[in-house]
């Protein structure tokens, strides 16, 4: 089943290339080139060459009717963007101008009921947004133990009522595997309420989980922002848009710690250093960018998006500040 429901807006696309400042002779990497609107409007605006990369076999097929269009200004890759510095060496490239990913699901992916990402539509329970490989979210809802559930659907999911839901989910099973979106979604509906103050779906939570799980989202996010000071130049720029409280937690923290402004919090170094190493990273600023009124009511999925973005220092990388 594929159902389109709305237009794939890039989000905050205009802060995103204010940030990023696409320059001629400049080379970026998209880690997250989905339906293309960031790499596009990179080589659009400026005459520079883009690395995309999408663990998404479809957004790079769907990319690869348009690369025409831009010559040898664009390289697909297919792999997940935490492995960035291995892709951009495998196209030739050694260091960037710029990094940019968009975190998440894309819409294609939500909206596209038989990839399974949206409880909006029946479809079967995958969630992988690479479908050819790795284990599907209707394996762990079948195959794990209930404590493991509860564990995975509190810490990526934030699901207060994570063991009634894991509960249930065993239960549930004993007369069947859960196979569909809508199946799972019922599940859980039935025994967490609606709020009253956010009216957000039950299930949304507990679906969150399961894909960043399934897709292990927050390790590759940390394994692209440890990559990103050996691969941008000195001047190089850095720009991340996250959408839930976990990956911005993530992205701030970094920030804080390799601009020298915050304490360490290695497990090989002191929380407090009499002689800070120098920053990697100077942050644009302290605070999150969000996106405009404007934008919001044109795009519903931008409103709880927010732009963290730091520029590259001229310290070697190996002398971080954390």
């Amino acid at each position: 089943m594929s159902t389109e429901t709305q237009p794939h807006f890039p989000v905050m696309l205009p802060e995103v290339l204010a940030a990023l400042k696409p320059s001629d002779g400049e080379v970026y990497i998209d880690g997250t080139l989905g339906a293309g609107g960031y790499t596009r409007a990179i080589l659009g605006a400026a005459d520079c060459a883009v690395v995309a990369i999408d663990r998404d076999h479809s957004a790079l097929d769907m990319a690869a009717a348009w690369k025409d269009e831009y010559d040898d200004r664009l390289t697909l890759c297919h792999g997940c963007f935490g492995d960035a510095a291995a892709l951009a060496a495998e196209a030739g490239v050694d260091a960037v101008d710029g990094i940019v990913v968009d975190l998440g699901v894309s819409s294609m992916q939500i909206d596209q009921g038989g990839r399974g990402f949206s409880f909006r539509f029946d479809g079967p329970l995958d969630m992988r947004m690479n479908q050819k490989s790795g284990e599907t979210a209707a394996d762990v809802v079948n195959g794990y133990g209930e404590t493991e559930l509860a564990d995975i659907i509190y810490k990526y999911g934030e699901e207060r009522k994570s063991r009634r839901v894991a509960k249930a989910i065993v239960m549930a099973r004993k007369t069947g595997r859960i196979e569909t979106t809508f199946a799972l979604a019922e599940i859980v509906r039935a025994v967490v309420p609606r709020s009253p103050k956010d009216q957000i779906d039950p299930s949304t939570r507990t679906f969150q989980a399961l894909r960043i799980y399934v897709n292990r989202e927050l390790e590759e996010l940390e394994k692209l922002l440890a990559a990103a000071a050996s691969l941008l130049k000195e001047g190089g720029r850095l720009v991340v848009v996250s959408f839930h409280s976990l990956e911005d937690g993530i992205v701030k923290r970094f920030l804080l710690e390799q601009s020298g402004q915050a304490p360490s919090v290695s497990r090989h170094v002191p929380s407090l250093q009499d002689s800070p190493a120098p920053a990697l990273f100077t942050m644009s600023s302290r605070k999150a960018v969000f996106p405009s009124d404007e934008e919001i009511k044109i795009n519903a999925r931008s409103r709880s998006a927010r732009l963290r973005s730091a520029i590259r220092t001229a310290v070697p990388a190996g002398k971080e500040a954390a």
